[in-house]
């Protein structure tokens, strides 16, 4: 990829635009001059990120879609099409947590983390190419995690799953090199949204331990999604391969790469440690 990306004048489709770091890229790119499409399951909230984008005079649309629903998606990418609007930028987002142990969690939910979180970017892809095909400068943005970096115990479903949506991007890269389409793959570490509070806890887990966990996720999630987007949006325009968000994300990601099967038991003594006094 060379050059850079620009938003001005361009339309971007975003998933997972109702909350956090979707809404936060929502409004940074109308800030830029950017058209938009968002897409989330959640229609209150959705309706509650276009409508003060759409006073400011941004050019926004919006489309309530379930990111593990197939076929909810193919429908979307025709009635984009029969809207006549291009996608010039496509930036899969749309995601869900999942606690508890590989042998915890209900198979059926571990399976919907798939369905939206890793199927949901897959499924977007093949349903929006032929729409960034066709137009003269494109660009696939797709939110994976830190987690897609390092594996910590439980988190056997969401990590599958950005480890996924990291394989899937770099594969595109390399089949899309040479194209008029590059791929981004973020790598997001602990970013305020409501995600991990919004997770299913596993079975059997009482409120106490729920009130623990969260309490805990909480005090890792410290990132503004403003300040996300920021970093994001900075690095698409720069048609950055791989964005790694936050001083956490950085750390991890040295971590896995110096010590790729010790990592977890070395954050595991620096963690306690840091308990400890």
């Amino acid at each position: 990829m060379s050059g850079r990306f620009d938003y001005a004048g361009r339309t971007a489709l975003i998933t997972g635009a109702a909350s956090g770091i979707g809404a936060a890229l929502a409004a940074g790119l109308a800030a830029r001059g950017a058209h938009l499409i968002l897409v989330d399951i959640n229609a209150e909230g959705l309706e509650a990120v276009a409508a003060p984008l759409r006073e400011d005079g941004c050019n926004v649309s919006t489309f309530v879609v379930d990111m593990a629903d197939a076929a909810a998606i193919a429908k979307l990418a025709s009635d984009v099409a029969a809207a006549g609007d291009p996608v010039h930028l496509l930036i899969n987002n749309a995601g869900i947590a999942l606690g508890g142990m590989f042998e915890e969690v209900e198979m059926a939910d571990f399976e919907r983390v798939l369905d939206i979180n890793l199927y949901g970017v897959i499924r977007m892809a093949r349903a929006f190419l032929p729409a960034l095909r066709a137009v003269e400068d494109a660009h696939i943005v797709n939110i994976s995690s830190i987690f897609g970096i390092v594996a910590p115990a439980g988190q056997a479903a969401y990590s599958t799953a950005k480890f996924g949506v990291r394989g899937f991007s770099n594969v595109l890269r390399h089949e899309l090199a040479g194209s008029s389409i590059g791929v981004t793959t973020v790598h997001p570490g602990g970013i305020a949204t409501n995600i991990a509070a919004s997770a299913k806890p596993p079975p059997g887990a009482s409120e106490a331990e729920i009130a623990a966990a969260k309490r805990q996720t909480q005090r890792l999630l410290v990132m503004p999604p403003a300040e996300a987007a920021r970093i994001i949006l900075k690095g698409v325009a720069r048609k950055k391969p791989r964005i790694f968000v936050g001083r956490d994300a950085h750390t991890m990601m040295w971590f896995e790469r110096i010590f790729p099967t010790r990592y977890w038991s070395l954050m595991q003594k620096m963690v306690g440690a840091k308990r400890a006094s």
